[in-house]
């Protein structure tokens, strides 16, 4: 039965508003499960890919009961001024009454009085970006943490940490009232996930001694196609944020790619001029934190802003991960894939850069010759004040993450052990899951071989 479109509806943005959330999400499921199950040791590939794919699952189910609505809905008074805006009130988006003609957030009502796409475009859209976050977090927690409590911080964590950040940036409350601005996520999303799984990696203590000392790949190759997953699956991720098929998305999908390439031949070129050799896993390090950096600011700035913020991306964040990363707090805190560093060092590089880079003119050469309320202005075209909102943003999102992290943690600590008990870590997948991914029981027994000394930093394959 053909059933005709709502007149409002413009076919080409609701089309490109559902693929480019069909990226996002494939950046999840397989991509980032992928990744992770190639990046650990063997035994812990299921295991990695496990703790995606139930967050995947059960964020949609928190996003659709409560989650869109403190994150988009109807602020939640809970006192005058800035109390008034600080999260939605939460309530189901399940059922005709909730599903609105169109989608409407406070924000983006008054900003972009003309979209095109129903709700049920905007709620999936968004679940993609609500799903991907705690994934990534899990990175910082990989080969140590108790399955139980992993099901049980998820829920928690999204609704007391993620959805009250994602409304204070994009739902209309008291940080997009300062000014702030996260293009499509390198705070509300990265540098949560930075600084949240530093935090818990920091409560789980350390992965065992020798998993820590040799956690080398057990699949390079898995581990690109994941990455490749993630890297094209980007242009949805910053692509679709404009939500209209228009001149900014292709602007923003350019963007992306430059700042990607860039970061990802800096890192490579510290490896190579201070390290001695390139590596693989340097180069999706590269490419990860360039992805990162230009997510706040991929629609803002123009191509020479990208070029910068992908320099920026390759550079400082390989310095804190390979100087920093063995000194001080990063040292004793294991963080299993440095997601402090390609997350959350590059989220904040990105968001403190939109305050410095985001030029006014992009719509203009995108074919806009009005002044437009998406325009942003960055201090190197005249406006400070945009910097020091960046800086303000960055400083409460890390505090808020930090300190509600903590207690979602001790909560979770009180009804099961966040860490899984030392027997198990060693018997991995098979303990944890009763199942591996590479079944070997036909394979006659080698004798293992202790491969040749490398680097630590090297990418070669892990026989554990």
């Amino acid at each position: 039965m053909l059933i005709p479109s709502a007149s409002y509806l413009n076919p080409g943005d609701v089309s490109w508003q559902l693929i480019a959330a069909t990226l996002v999400g494939l950046m999840s499921v397989p991509g980032l499960a992928v990744l992770y199950g190639g990046l650990v040791k063997r035994r812990f590939a299921v295991n990695s890919a496990m703790m995606v794919l139930y967050a995947f699952a059960v964020v949609l189910i928190v996003w659709v009961l409560w989650g869109y609505n403190m994150s988009f809905g109807v602020p939640w008074k809970l006192g005058p001024g800035m109390l008034s805006a600080i999260v939605g009130v939460p309530g189901t988006v399940l059922g005709a009454a909730s599903e609105q003609a169109r989608a409407v957030v406070p924000l983006l009502a008054s900003a972009m009085p003309g979209l095109h796409f129903p709700a049920s475009a905007m709620i999936y859209f968004q679940f993609a970006f609500a799903a991907i976050t705690p994934g990534l977090l899990a990175g910082a927690a990989l080969g140590r943490m108790n399955f139980k409590a992993w099901m049980i911080f998820v829920p928690l964590w999204t609704t007391l940490v993620y959805s009250v950040v994602a409304f204070s940036m994009w739902g209309g409350g008291w940080l997009a009232q300062l000014g702030a601005v996260d293009y499509s996520g390198g705070y509300v999303i990265h540098l949560a996930a930075g600084v949240s799984g530093f935090v818990l990696a920091a409560m789980l203590g350390p992965r065992l001694a020798k998993d820590r000392a040799d956690f080398r790949p057990n699949n390079l190759m898995f581990t690109l196609v994941g990455a490749g997953i993630l890297w094209l699956g980007w242009n949805g991720f910053n692509g679709g944020d404009p939500y209209f098929a228009n001149g900014d998305a292709a602007l923003a999908v350019l963007n992306t790619n430059i700042a990607a390439a860039m970061a990802l031949l800096a890192w490579l070129g510290l490896d190579v001029w201070v390290r001695g050799r390139a590596t693989l896993t340097g180069a999706i390090n590269g490419m990860i934190a360039g992805l990162v950096a230009i997510t706040p600011a991929a629609g803002y700035v123009n191509g020479t802003g990208a070029l910068l913020i992908g320099l920026c991306a390759g550079v400082i964040p390989w310095l804190t991960m390979n100087l920093l990363g063995q000194r001080g707090v990063f040292r004793k805190v294991d963080d299993t894939l440095g997601v402090i560093h390609t997350h959350g060092i590059a989220g904040a590089i990105g968001g403190l850069m939109a305050g410095l880079l985001a030029d006014p003119h992009v719509l203009v050469y995108l074919g806009v010759h009005h002044a437009a309320p998406a325009a942003v202005t960055g201090l190197f075209y005249g406006n400070p004040h945009q910097f020091l909102v960046q800086l303000e943003a960055l400083v409460a999102i890390v505090i808020y993450d930090a300190a509600m992290t903590f207690l979602v943690l001790k909560l979770v600590g009180r009804l099961v052990p966040l860490r899984a008990a030392d027997p198990v870590i060693e018997g991995g997948d098979r303990a944890m899951h009763g199942e591996e991914a590479y079944d070997y029981s036909d394979v006659p027994h080698v004798p293992h071989r202790p491969p040749a000394a490398v680097p630590s930093f090297s990418a070669e394959a892990s026989d554990a």
